[in-house]
């Protein structure tokens, strides 16, 4: 594990672990992560969730969809600097621990902590957004169907969603290729990322934005999400 840690870190570990320390603290006593899961912090979220980066272009914008504790958003952040990721979450404990998190590790330039849903991250909400990204993330946050449905819409054509997921990644891809499409999504794909580092690697179903389809009235929304250097919270 120290290896694999090395690898998807690299001189950016040591962050890494200070993330990995407020997940099994402050992250189990809110109850963002269940108190069985503090052993497993490092194999189960913070690796698993890093290798994603391997999918994810130099210097991309990047929306995490239903972000929770930061995962896979705030891993990846800490995996590669060169990101700029907006985390988008509803709830005001889990984005109160969010924007705490981002402060005490040091993350302000390159985190952003959006609370709301996804549509609202799209359509823009107080004042705040919209926003769209070269690439959306989620993990364990729906069904591929509806996933595809409310993270979208946050990707550039030609950008695409990755969406963590796990042995039922191809029976999902199988019973909602048709909604995918409808939505603008290109074929589902597998994809699996740190096969020389982790065992087992991190499934992935990845979803080009081929088409914008929006429904009657949407409001076009700007190309990528970080023209604007304002904070949103």
């Amino acid at each position: 594990m120290a290896g694999a840690a090395q690898a998807l870190f690299g001189d950016r570990l040591d962050l890494a672990a200070g993330y990995a320390e407020l997940l099994a603290t402050d992250g189990v006593l809110r109850g963002l992560l269940g108190p069985r899961e503090a052993p497993r912090i490092w194999d189960r979220h913070l690796l698993n969730c890093a290798a994603v980066a391997e999918r994810i272009p130099e210097g991309a914008s990047v929306i995490d969809v239903g972000s929770g504790a930061g995962l896979p958003g705030l891993v990846l952040a800490i995996a590669r600097p060169d990101l700029s990721v907006i985390l988008v979450e509803p709830l005001a404990r889990r984005t109160s621990f969010l924007v705490e998190t981002v402060e005490r590790l040091g993350l302000a330039r390159t985190v952003r902590v959006f609370r709301g849903r996804a549509d609202e991250a799209a359509t823009g909400a107080n004042g705040v957004g919209p926003f769209m990204a070269d690439v959306v993330t989620a993990r364990a946050v729906a069904p591929l169907d509806r996933l595809a449905t409310w993270s979208l819409p946050l990707v550039v054509r030609g950008g695409r969603l990755l969406a963590l997921k796990g042995s039922s990644a191809r029976d999902e891809i199988t019973e909602h290729a048709e909604a995918v499409a409808k939505l603008g999504g290109g074929e589902p794909t597998v994809q699996l990322c740190g096969t020389d580092i982790l065992d087992p690697p991190t499934t992935l179903v990845e979803i080009v934005r081929e088409r914008v389809v929006r429904p009657p009235g949407a409001k076009k929304a700007p190309k990528r999400s970080h023209g604007s250097r304002k904070r949103a919270r």
